[in-house]
């Protein structure tokens, strides 16, 4: 009996490792599958991200339901997915989603204790080559600005045609801009191994169309070449 008892708990050890890492595959898929969600609901708000911006926006990212930390002033994480138009000029249909992490304090004091969505819209090929090959910071090595919203909004302001990334949050049914200052963005690399099975960086993913849009991410990439499928910023500034 112990030796049977010895056996059951070598192979439950064993096993640990594999069904950690089904776990962890299973939340980047729900996450990518929520992060369609997100944007869909979004998208069907009279009063949402104005059209003009998001048919002139290279990559949009989409982080579902972050939460503040209970502990540490103000600690926020974030994980979601970048999904950029293809090709090395960003003029193709959208592509294969790139998974990303937002992490910083500065949007934890605006998130009290609710779940809320974000979704941030990349304004120029700087911007988006920046995220995908490393950590950038808000407002320092990359201006951002909270985004105006409505169908029949003046997008063209100062800010607006200055900002690299335009952001946005949905809180309790609440859709604004929102200043996402002081926080870091960066490619989530690790969780693109879990989606894609197998090393793969954001600019293979995304410059390069190293892989296919996996299953679980249909559902975003389809709706974003459905609601913008033409690039539709002033072609120079693609170069």
């Amino acid at each position: 009996m112990r030796n049977v008892i010895s056996t059951l708990m070598a192979l439950a050890l064993t096993a640990l490792p594999a069904l950690a890492a089904k776990a962890d595959d299973t939340k980047e898929t729900d996450r990518l599958d929520n992060a369609g969600s997100v944007l869909e609901e979004i998208l069907n708000i009279p009063d949402d991200i104005p059209q003009d911006l998001l048919d002139k926006a290279e990559c949009v990212v989409i982080f579902p339901s972050v939460l503040k930390f209970a502990i540490g002033f103000g600690g926020s994480y974030g994980r979601g997915a970048m999904v950029c138009r293809s090709g090395e000029h960003f003029t193709g249909p959208w592509g294969a989603p790139s998974m990303a992490a937002l992490e910083g304090g500065s949007f934890g004091l605006q998130l009290g204790g609710q779940a809320t969505d974000f979704v941030l819209l990349i304004m120029n090929p700087r911007g988006a080559k920046a995220i995908l090959s490393s950590k950038v910071k808000l407002g320092a090595g990359m201006s951002a600005a909270a985004g105006p919203k409505g169908r029949d909004a003046q997008a063209n302001t100062d800010v607006t045609l200055r900002a690299e990334i335009l952001s946005y949050s949905r809180s309790r049914g609440l859709f604004a801009g929102i200043s996402l200052e002081g926080s870091t963005l960066r490619p989530d690399n690790d969780a693109n191994e879990r989606v894609y099975g197998k090393k793969v960086t954001a600019t293979e993913i995304v410059i390069k169309g190293a892989v296919p849009v996996p299953p679980s991410g249909h559902k975003l990439v389809s709706l974003l070449n459905k609601k913008s499928p033409k690039n539709l910023s002033d072609p120079n500034s693609l170069k």
